[in-house]
């Protein structure tokens, strides 16, 4: 009779440690998940998001990134948004850190291998983590979004839009146009 092997959980900081050479993973509850690669409309709304965001918070102290950094979302996840926001990392110190665990905002662009993950696992994940202020999720198909914001400790608005909306961030006192998030050019 056959038997499946049972593997050690690997934690966020042994995992950080790993080479994955070309390939991207990412850790979900001490696995590990390999990553696809996205589609060119998707890369173009990653850097939409970005370059919108760069522009709006320099000299703010908050640095948008992109999904090369890093989010530990707790003792055996890491993840890999499309875009976050970190705040008062601009220190030398930080220059070499591959992953911190205090966004203020997190956007995951939506595909349909990763639409599930997203709006669940990782929705619970970033709710989690009290530096959380907003999180994103971009619907590249159907260009909607879906806005979940912090209003208490322990509270959230979620909503869903069928039209377009420019995203407000209270927070961090900036708005991104919709129309440049999806942009083509």
């Amino acid at each position: 009779m056959a038997t499946s092997p049972v593997y050690p959980l690997l934690t966020a900081a042994e995992f950080l440690l790993m080479d994955f050479g070309d390939r991207k993973a990412e850790l979900d509850n001490g696995v590990i998940r390999m990553m696809a690669g996205g589609t060119a409309r998707h890369a173009r709304v990653q850097a939409n998001i970005l370059v919108a965001l760069a522009n709006r918070l320099r000299g703010t102290g908050c640095t948008p990134y992109n999904s090369d950094m890093a989010t530990r979302t707790h003792d055996l996840s890491i993840r890999y948004p499309d875009v976050s926001v970190f705040c008062d990392r601009g220190d030398p110190a930080h220059d070499d850190a591959t992953a911190f665990d205090d966004p203020r905002i997190l956007f995951e662009v939506l595909s349909a291998g990763t639409a599930r993950t997203d709006l669940r696992v990782k929705l619970d994940e970033y709710k989690a983590l009290a530096s959380v202020e907003t999180i994103v999720f971009v619907d590249i198909a159907t260009e909607r979004l879906r806005i979940v914001q912090r209003t208490g400790p322990h509270a959230w608005q979620d909503e869903s839009h069928d039209a377009p909306v420019d995203p407000v961030f209270p927070g961090l006192n900036l708005v991104v146009p919709h129309q440049e998030i999806f942009a083509r050019d």
